[in-house]
């Protein structure tokens, strides 16, 4: 059930590369993009990532400051009359690499914040993401060739830059604390993004990694949202992200198709 779902995943994947012109690095940026966004900002951090030419964010992956203008910038996130040094410096940046590059924001969906945690504001999200391709320019090498936990654990062991250790908004100050990547969090990367172009990859070089990323999921605890939560109040099955996989798999292809007779689990239900 689960290489069924890694199957559907290496579709979309095998159309981004087709609009990136197979430049796998630019795959890997737009998918964590989206994921960095998480469930409420996904769509708005994909259409950012998709408005810049990722050749352009190759230019600036040293600066950070360059990145963060640009990531902030065409997130329209630098519209503001904010005094504040690091503020006003994103914005001079920014001014500089949209004149430069002629960039274009007007197709970035707007950003949210509503409904979501502090640690979880966009604004923390891109100073990560920024900070992740600052660290790693080679990001999908590497990503492509680690295999063990601790290994993707110890690649994402950064967080946002320091302005954001006392902020979670440009404009107010807040209790100090570090907003580095959770392990939780790189989890739901593994598990949405970096298992699913492992898979992609592997399949597009013509081999078979089925075992390597079986391994690698059954690793990561299951997730947590209600279409298992309510799959696990009918029998609790989900031990690990292998089977909340399955589990969002099967609504998928049956479920949502009311395929209730083809199914093991709904042919029981229909007996009760």
């Amino acid at each position: 059930m689960y290489i069924e779902r890694l199957e559907e995943k290496a579709k979309i994947i095998e159309s981004l590369l087709e609009q990136s012109n197979n430049d796998w690095e630019a795959v890997l940026f737009h998918m964590l993009a989206k994921n960095f966004g998480l469930k409420v900002n996904g769509d708005a951090f994909y259409s950012l990532a998709s408005s810049v030419d990722f050749s352009i964010l190759r230019k600036v992956f040293q600066n950070l400051n360059q990145l963060e203008a640009l990531l902030y910038g065409q997130g329209n996130m630098l519209n503001d009359a904010v005094e504040d040094p690091y503020y006003l410096q994103l914005q001079q940046e920014y001014a500089f690499l949209k004149q430069k590059f002629k960039l274009d924001n007007q197709g970035v969906l707007p950003i949210q914040y509503f409904r979501l945690r502090p640690t979880n504001f966009p604004t923390i999200r891109i100073s990560q993401l920024a900070n992740v391709y600052h660290l790693h320019h080679d990001l999908f090498s590497k990503i492509i060739n680690i295999k063990s936990l601790k290994e993707f654990y110890k690649l994402f062991s950064t967080g946002a830059s320091e302005f954001w250790e006392s902020h979670y908004t440009f404009d107010k100050v807040s209790k100090p604390s570090k907003k580095t990547i959770s392990k939780s969090f790189v989890d739901l990367l593994l598990i949405n993004t970096i298992i699913p172009l492992q898979y992609g990859y592997a399949k597009y070089k013509g081999q078979n990694n089925h075992e390597d990323v079986l391994k690698l999921i059954q690793e990561l605890k299951p997730e947590t949202n209600t279409v298992v939560d309510k799959f696990q109040s009918l029998k609790p099955v989900s031990k690990s992200a292998l089977q909340s996989q399955g589990l969002l798999q099967l609504k998928n292809e049956y479920c949502d198709k009311n395929k209730c007779l083809q199914c093991a689990i709904g042919n029981t239900l229909l007996k009760l």
